[in-house]
């Protein structure tokens, strides 16, 4: 009786979300032995239509692989700690006096850095409290107003001086918006120093406490 053998053999990769890596593809027609005529076999199937199947199935993987990314719950969010003190070693070896803590507080991390020598020296520190607000520094060779702009608001406003205790200054200006952020500054030769962030007064108030060069 004739004998017809087809064989598609497909591999597929999920590679994870967003996308589905379709890495091999392999099709092709086995003859046996024909001895008469008969019909063709049931079985028989073009190659177009094993290629228009296999597309529907992958874009059904990645449809699922997309949606199921959605209601994802094991993300890990947690902050990355970075060695700001490092950074304070090298400005200090390039000349740069950076305004700096003493040490952070209990449960309190840093997690970035900005440090640019050269013709206009920078320096900027960010850290999160205890209960994951933020306090920022920004030290550089600007005004006052154009920190507090770019790193406050456009529209932040200024307050009454702030007396608290520190080695930078005991007297700070006060600015804060709508939105609850505020900011302390002071300058320093021509150079312009912003504390800022969306923690408590009273956590920024105690980092400035700390603070050094």
């Amino acid at each position: 009786m004739p004998h017809l053998r087809a064989f598609c053999g497909v591999m597929f990769r999920v590679c994870g979300f967003p996308g589905v890596a379709v890495t091999g593809l392999r099709a092709g027609w086995e003859d046996g032995s024909v001895s008469g005529q008969g019909q063709p076999s049931r079985y028989t199937r073009s190659f177009g239509g094993m290629t228009g199947a296999l597309i529907v199935t992958v874009i059904a993987v990645l449809a699922f692989v997309a949606w199921r990314g959605l209601f994802r719950t094991d993300v890990d969010d947690t902050p990355v700690a970075v060695d700001w003190q490092e950074s304070v070693e090298l400005a200090q070896h390039a000349d740069l006096d950076v305004v700096h803590p003493r040490d952070l507080p209990a449960g309190w991390i840093a997690t970035s850095v900005d440090l640019s020598a050269g013709d206009d020296p920078r320096w900027g520190m960010g850290v999160l409290t205890d209960e994951g607000r933020f306090v920022g520094i920004r030290q550089q060779d600007a005004s006052v107003d154009a920190l507090v702009e770019l790193y406050v608001d456009e529209e932040a406003e200024s307050g009454e001086d702030a007396r608290i205790d520190s080695e930078i200054t005991d007297t700070w200006q006060t600015w804060s918006d709508e939105g609850g952020d505020r900011g302390y500054s002071t300058e320093i030769g021509d150079e312009a120093l912003l504390v800022y962030g969306s923690a408590p007064v009273e956590d920024i108030e105690a980092y400035l406490g700390l603070l050094t060069r």
